[in-house]
């Protein structure tokens, strides 16, 4: 029997209360795959009020969501309350987004799921709660760890022009640079290489690696990271028969010429990365975290406190989100 997505709430005073209720109105229209929301249908019923949007809602357990999922948007209660009014976090938000983020990796691993998709957190309201992690990605490791392991999860933004990972993410740059390492590399490599394959059905998925510096470092001239860790890290990759190009100039990565030759572009650090892909597919990107037992996505924007409520929300990244993860979960051998 098909399995729907699990949405998580995200940050109740954000947009993810109005980009699912957009999202599920155009379910016919774009043929989306059945999801069901893990929150408060109070809220969910209130924002839509706000927003003037006539939408059906129907609170049911998470088996019985796609059935439900044609003539009802479907809401499995999580028995955390949220009353945060839109744009403005309150006291019930931090436990709303976790307990949700909880029950929808736990529906996953219980077999009531076929994927994750997050709806965006606000990681300075779960910091004054107490949250211990820099954010989602390394929650849903924990939460996915076995015998005491976390798996090691690598961030993807991903789009139908761009696919790209850093090596190195929500650090400063300094500190990027210092944890660089071979090994940093060829362990996020193999990662996103295998992804590619279970994930994306693709049997030999091409990889562009950058280099650290302008110009791949211009043979030493301009730096020599690209000879000391990144060209170390490639020899080792091809070893293994994975194939990669690199260490290649950053600033010549991502025209369209040079898009065509590769599946995926994995960067040192993160606006190396995440600049191109906003670019070129700011609306429609997703969010992929790969190296977890299951499959999770997200949209590739944040919380939006300022358009909350108001109906200016775009659904369209939830959407390729929702798209994506169908697809991923679908392609994945059983």
């Amino acid at each position: 029997m098909a399995k729907p997505l699990a949405l998580t709430l995200g940050e109740p005073a954000g947009i993810g209360p109005d980009i699912t209720i957009k999202a599920w109105l155009r379910r016919s229209e774009l043929r989306l795959p059945p999801f069901y929301l893990l929150g408060d249908c109070g809220l969910l019923r209130d924002r839509a009020k706000t927003l003037g949007l006539d939408v059906r809602l129907a609170e049911v357990r998470a088996e019985d969501a796609f059935g439900a999922f044609a003539d009802a948007l479907p809401v499995v209660a999580t028995g955390s309350a949220a009353t945060a009014q839109p744009g403005q976090p309150d006291g019930t938000s931090a436990e709303a987004a976790i307990v949700s983020i909880r029950q929808a990796v736990g529906d996953v691993i219980a077999g009531r799921a076929s994927a994750v998709v997050t709806n965006p957190i606000a990681k300075s309201v779960l910091y004054r709660a107490g949250f211990q992690h820099p954010g989602h990605t390394e929650f849903l490791a924990e939460l996915a760890a076995t015998g005491g392991r976390a798996p090691q999860p690598v961030m993807m933004l991903w789009s139908p022009a761009l696919a790209v990972v850093p090596v190195t993410i929500h650090l400063p740059l300094r500190d990027a640079i210092t944890q660089l390492s071979s090994d940093l590399i060829v362990t996020t490599v193999r990662i996103v290489a295998a992804a590619m394959k279970a994930r994306f059905g693709l049997a030999n998925p091409r990889i562009a690696l950058s280099g650290l510096n302008p110009h791949a470092g211009e043979d030493g001239s301009l730096g020599t990271e690209e000879q000391r860790i990144v060209t170390p890290a490639v020899e080792t990759l091809r070893a293994e028969g994975i194939e990669i190009r690199g260490p290649l100039p950053a600033d010549t990565m991502f025209h369209d010429a040079a898009r065509k030759t590769y599946d995926c572009a994995i960067c040192m650090y993160h606006d190396q990365a995440l600049i191109p892909i906003k670019t070129l597919a700011f609306d429609d990107a997703v969010n992929v975290t790969l190296g977890l037992p299951f499959v999770r996505t997200s949209p590739d924007h944040g919380t939006a406190f300022d358009i909350a409520g108001t109906g200016r929300a775009n659904p369209s990244s939830l959407i390729a989100a929702l798209q994506l993860a169908a697809r991923m979960a679908a392609a994945t051998p059983a």
